[in-house]
């Protein structure tokens, strides 16, 4: 395993996380327990989660992938030699299962992280981050940003932070991050922080071979102010693996969860074809090729990865041994050009 640290901090993550949002749902505790220790085994010590898995998101499964953390590390007692991220729910009709008070105020804050801690079995969470915007935003698939003139929030950015300050302070959490963001709402961070507001460390979006819009800015703000990104889905939800290329596997979660469409689009599913048939060439598995790519850039702190299965977990974790020679990445690059950022 290689290993870096959280921005501005001495705390050491592998640079491949552990992600959970399959537990609870698609996968038992007892699943979650054995990728949780072939996870530890192969020197990962980095997950992610959230107050609102597992996903689907749904009223009766709502804080199961934390519990399933909980329960693993109750049972190993090891909570020191791992770093758990987990993420407050931002605004949504969707999300109105979890509470009612949805959003960043201080008392919805105080209220989904004293639950996360209880589910997780731990008296503090080593990143906590904000799920998506309360803003309007472009997130979840849009690819461009659309004003809305009666939009109701208004800046509270410093408010926000100054209120995770506190749980800074008192140790319930010892560092921020944002998710689903965008470089506006990034910068206003950086912004508050030069005022003594606490710094954000990372950056938790989406970024894969079929979404690379955040070279596009962020990355930028990610070098010079020392920020760093945590992808989620490097796999496109598993269709960069090319299971999905000739029908839909039973038991996979786009079969099972036909409203993810993100990937599926007929650009995304073109560009998955001709990544795999780059990866077919130079006897590359698909999955760890596109896994590859994340790992290596410059501005990822550490690639979220997940997986319903110890088998598709191994070969995913395998993917921080493989180097990609420059006659890969130029040919990834060239479909890039031809087909760019198709699944935002």
């Amino acid at each position: 395993m290689i290993y870096t640290k959280l921005p501005t901090t001495d705390i050491k993550v592998s640079k491949i996380c552990l992600g959970s949002m399959t537990w609870g749902e698609q996968n038992t505790e007892a699943e979650g327990h054995q990728q949780l220790d072939l996870a530890i085994e192969k020197g990962i010590n980095f997950i992610d989660t959230a107050e609102m898995y597992s996903t689907p998101a749904r009223k009766e499964t709502q804080g199961n992938s934390e519990k399933i953390i909980g329960s693993w590390l109750k049972k190993k007692a090891n909570r020191g030699e791992v770093v758990i991220a987990s993420k407050v729910t931002g605004p949504g009709e969707s999300m109105s299962h979890i509470r009612p008070n949805l959003g960043f105020s201080k008392e919805a804050i105080n209220e989904a992280l004293d639950k996360s801690l209880e589910r997780l079995n731990t008296d503090y969470i080593d990143l906590y981050q904000l799920h998506w915007p309360e803003r309007n935003s472009n997130f979840f698939g849009k690819k461009d940003y659309s004003h809305d003139p009666n939009e109701e929030w208004e800046d509270n950015f410093k408010e926000v932070l100054s209120h995770l300050d506190e749980l800074i302070k008192i140790g319930k959490i010892r560092h921020i991050g944002l998710s689903n963001e965008s470089p506006y709402g990034v910068m206003r961070c950086v912004e508050e922080s030069r005022k003594g507001a606490p710094r954000v460390v990372t950056v938790q979006n989406p970024y894969s071979l079929l979404n690379r819009k955040d070279e596009i800015g962020l990355t930028e703000i990610c070098h010079r102010e020392n920020i760093g990104l945590f992808p989620y889905s490097p796999l496109g939800m598993g269709t960069l693996s090319g299971k999905y290329l000739n029908g839909n596997p039973v038991n996979a979660r786009l079969s099972l969860f036909p409203q993810y469409k993100r990937y599926s689009n007929p650009e995304a599913v073109e560009a998955t074809r001709k990544y795999c048939e780059i990866a077919k060439k130079h006897n590359l598995n698909p999955a760890q090729m596109a896994l590859a790519f994340v790992n290596m850039q410059p501005f990822v702190t550490s690639t979220i990865i997940g997986a319903t299965s110890l088998e598709q977990l191994s070969v995913n974790i395998e993917s921080i041994n493989l180097k990609l020679s420059e006659k890969v990445l130029d040919e990834i690059n060239k479909i890039h050009e031809a087909i760019s950022n198709p699944a935002p």
